[in-house]
């Protein structure tokens, strides 16, 4: 039987895309994970993979279809095989007046005759090039759904010659809308906002003996170690594993009203792109040791960076991670990942001075951390309970190996 190529969902807002490109043809012969086409949603590009070896018997959505995620775009199957129309059909269709979901345009307002500017689509692949090249998107026509500019039709231009327009001297008074993924990240922001009663809390964890555990893990050890198991983000995130075995309700799906406890413990990393924000996912983490967690995390976000992430890896996730540690953010309030209930958010390591019990000052590693949860699932007492929880393991770290 036939198996569906479909489209992937793309970070925690995308609900659908847009087939820019077709590296195979029906009667392809193709491997399992082998690049089969690129599909792309505003400003995020991907390649879709294969789920299964066989021959690309039928193409449902050809260049510059628009389809929802997890429908078919196309299918691999045995050489001859047919598919029925009823099975495969794929409406071609335009963005709809009314954004319904996170990744579509806003509502477009009738543009004035002379002073409204001209909506420009374009991936990312084409934009890099045009950049490269010194090339004028606006000059550039377009061949992908809704005139969208691709990376052929980039490769495919030819400049000419033509008088500068100059700037005008003054800017609109009208305010300019959001454009690439603001309106979607805007739209999912709302509603996370408008459908859960969302507390944070935040509490420092203290990391002396964490990082001093660190060092000891990686001299006293009788193998070769890689970095992977040793990163704070790995040990962070067992710290979070634990927490989550003991409060379940931390690890559920609140949809439709109804609270949905997961089996699994399935941890997303948001990871911040220039295309914008995605959560890669690394799923049934309960069951890894601390190499096999910071093995899986590392080519999680790699591959999340390079755009050669598996699209069954971007969603799914029970409970979210989010660092801004990095750019020097110590608390702040981030807004969880629905259908989720919680959600970490990691500041940047402090050194501070205290007391020791003799009385002596000692120097400490502390790491501000942000947990924001559903307070319709979870009542404030067992969500501190939990950050509780991560921060004592923190700060007991033989217990991460246990």
């Amino acid at each position: 039987m036939a198996t569906a190529i479909t489209m992937p969902k793309l970070g925690m807002t995308m609900t659908e895309g847009t087939v820019d490109e077709w590296f195979k043809a029906e009667g392809d012969t193709i491997a399992k994970d082998e690049a089969v086409c690129i599909i792309s949603s505003e400003k995020l590009t991907h390649e879709v993979t294969a789920p299964a070896a066989g021959t690309l018997v039928k193409i449902v959505a050809p260049v510059g279809t628009t389809v929802e995620c997890q429908q078919p775009i196309a299918y691999v199957g045995q050489k001859g095989e047919k598919i029925e129309d009823n099975q495969s059909a794929v409406e071609e269709q335009p963005a709809p007046a009314q954004p319904q979901n996170d990744f579509q345009e806003p509502p477009e307002i009738a543009p004035e005759p002379t002073s409204a500017p001209h909506r420009l689509f374009a991936t990312p692949l084409a934009k890099k090039l045009a950049q490269k090249y010194h090339y004028d998107l606006q000059l550039i026509p377009g061949t992908g759904g809704n005139g969208r500019i691709t990376r052929r039709d980039v490769e495919r231009y030819r400049p000419t010659l033509s008088p500068q327009t100059p700037a005008p001297a003054t800017q609109s008074a009208n305010g300019q809308p959001l454009t690439g993924m603001r309106p979607a990240i805007a739209q999912h922001m709302r509603t996370s906002l408008s459908t859960t009663a969302q507390v944070t809390l935040h509490q420092k964890a203290n990391l002396t003996a964490l990082l001093t555990f660190k060092k000891e893990l990686t001299q006293k050890t009788k193998r070769t170690l890689t970095a992977a198991p040793t990163k704070l983000m790995t040990l962070l995130a067992r710290a979070v594993i634990l927490a989550l075995k003991d409060t379940p309700t931390m690890n559920s799906w609140y949809q439709d009203q109804k609270v949905w406890p997961q089996s699994q413990i399935n941890l997303g990393i948001a990871v911040n792109l220039p295309e914008g924000l995605v959560v890669p996912v690394v799923e049934s983490v309960q069951n890894m040791t601390l190499t096999e967690l910071g093995t899986m995390i590392n080519e999680r976000i790699e591959q999340a960076q390079n755009g050669t992430l598996a699209s069954r890896h971007y969603s799914g996730s029970t409970f979210t991670i989010t660092n801004l540690g990095k750019v020097g953010v110590d608390y702040f309030t981030p807004i969880i990942n629905s259908p989720e209930v919680g959600i970490l958010g990691v500041g940047s390591i402090q050194t501070e001075l205290t007391l020791t019990e003799e009385q002596q000052v000692q120097k400490i590693s502390c790491l501000p951390l942000s947990l924001t949860f559903d307070h319709q699932v979870i009542d404030g007492y067992p969500a501190a309970e939990f950050l509780q929880k991560i921060v004592q393991y923190l700060e007991d770290p033989y217990s991460l190996i246990l």
